[in-house]
């Protein structure tokens, strides 16, 4: 069985490296197409670059870019409209465009809380992810943004309740942290080969580690703390089309 193709989305640089490092890097090493579209930040700016670098150790190509701003600075997209503030068919355009030009054959995305942080950009990621995904098979929809190809299916990356005291323990308590029941994990995935690769991206954004962000936690951490706490990845699938069983999607 041929391992599928794998268009990830996310929110902003690094989230694909945290969220679904483990599952790209395994993927690519497996001869698969892989690619990364990320909602907000632009061309030409720090955080682009240190993209570049962090797809290119994952194997996952070039940035590919919505071209929208983060929702908390401004200077990510100058003289561009927060993502979060785009018409929402505007947006859901946008991205049909990326998934008709890769064709792949599932798609990653933050899940509905946006991860355990649940930042608006995140969260509305999912949403269009969601939509674009679908309507992306839709011929009459979006004519302009190709021929029409439809995903089988959307993974929403996620934490399940019983990982979090883990997470918690090293990295620290947040006001709020989102994960679901462990029951509607339906993939879990172990990325332990990988996690080296994963790391390294997601050290490759250094502006998130020089300010102290979860990268520069990460940076900190012995190697049997991250193996702990990132060498699994746990998603929710949700179909498209009918499909091969979905452990056959992300594990390979």
């Amino acid at each position: 069985m041929s391992v599928p193709d794998l268009l990830a989305v996310f929110a902003h640089p690094d989230d694909e490296s945290l969220s679904a490092g483990g599952v790209l890097a395994r993927h690519a090493a497996a001869g698969a197409r892989t690619a990364v579209v990320t909602a907000t930040w632009i061309a030409d700016t720090p955080r682009a670059a240190e993209l570049a670098e962090a797809l290119r150790i994952l194997g996952a190509g070039e940035p590919r870019m919505l071209g929208y701003a983060d929702a908390r600075v401004p200077q990510s997209a100058p003289g561009c409209g927060r993502f979060l503030d785009a018409p929402i068919d505007e947006a859901v355009r946008r991205l049909v465009a990326h998934i008709r030009a890769f064709r792949p054959d599932v798609v990653l995305t933050h899940d509905a809380y946006g991860g355990l942080t649940g930042h608006p950009d995140h969260v509305h990621t999912h949403r269009v992810t969601v939509l674009a995904a679908r309507a992306a098979g839709l011929g009459l929809l979006y004519p302009e943004a190709g021929a029409p190809w439809q995903p089988r299916a959307v993974y929403l990356a996620t934490h399940p309740h019983s990982a979090v005291p883990a997470l918690e323990e090293v990295i620290g308590a947040r006001r709020a942290v989102y994960s679901v029941q462990d029951s509607q994990v339906t993939t879990t995935v172990d990325v332990g080969p990988w996690l080296r690769q994963k790391i390294a991206a997601v050290l490759a954004h250094r502006s998130e580690v020089e300010r102290g962000a979860l990268p520069g936690v990460i940076a900190g951490l012995a190697p049997e703390a991250r193996e702990r706490l990132f060498a699994t990845e746990w998603y929710i699938r949700h179909s498209l089309l009918p499909a091969a069983p979905a452990e056959a999607e992300l594990t390979g």
